[in-house]
C-alpha cells in the first residue's frame, strides 16, 4: 500500500523557517515527480514546488528564492526547506507524487501537515 507521510509541520513566527519532509512507502521512487501543494482555508490547493525526476524543479512565483525542494531517492524522502516565512504561507501542506510507470497512471498524496505563520 502506498503512503505518503509528511512531517515538520508547526507553528512559526514570520521571518522563520521550516523544512518539511515527506516519506513515500513507494516503489521505484526515483520515477515519480514529486510536488509539494498547499492549501489555505477557503482556497483552492496550489502548487508549492515540485522536483521531476528528470532532476528539474519548478517553483510558485509565490515562494522562489525563499523555499527549496529537494529529494533524496535514496531514503524516498522530498523535503521542502522553506525560509523567510511570511503569514500568507499558513496552509496545509501536501506531498505529491505522480508517475506513469509500468502502463499506469500513478498520483498519490499525503494527508497534509499544517503550516501556521504568526506575523
Amino acid at each position: 500500500q502506498v503512503q505518503l507521510v509528511e512531517s515538520g509541520g508547526g507553528l512559526v513566527q514570520a521571518g522563520g523557517s521550516l523544512r518539511l519532509s515527506c516519506a513515500a512507502s513507494i516503489s521505484a521512487f526515483s520515477v515519480y515527480d514529486m510536488g509539494w501543494y498547499r492549501q489555505a482555508p477557503g482556497k483552492q490547493r496550489e502548487l508549492v514546488a515540485s522536483s521531476t525526476s528528470g532532476g528539474k524543479t519548478v517553483y510558485a512565483d509565490s515562494v522562489k528564492g525563499r523555499f527549496t525542494i529537494s529529494r533524496d531517492n535514496a531514503k524516498n524522502t522530498v523535503y521542502l526547506q522553506m525560509n523567510s516565512l511570511k503569514s500568507e504561507d499558513t496552509a496545509v501542506y501536501y506531498c505529491n507524487a505522480k508517475a506513469y510507470f509500468i502502463g499506469v497512471n500513478r498520483d498519490y498524496w499525503g494527508q497534509g501537515t499544517q503550516v501556521t505563520v504568526s506575523s
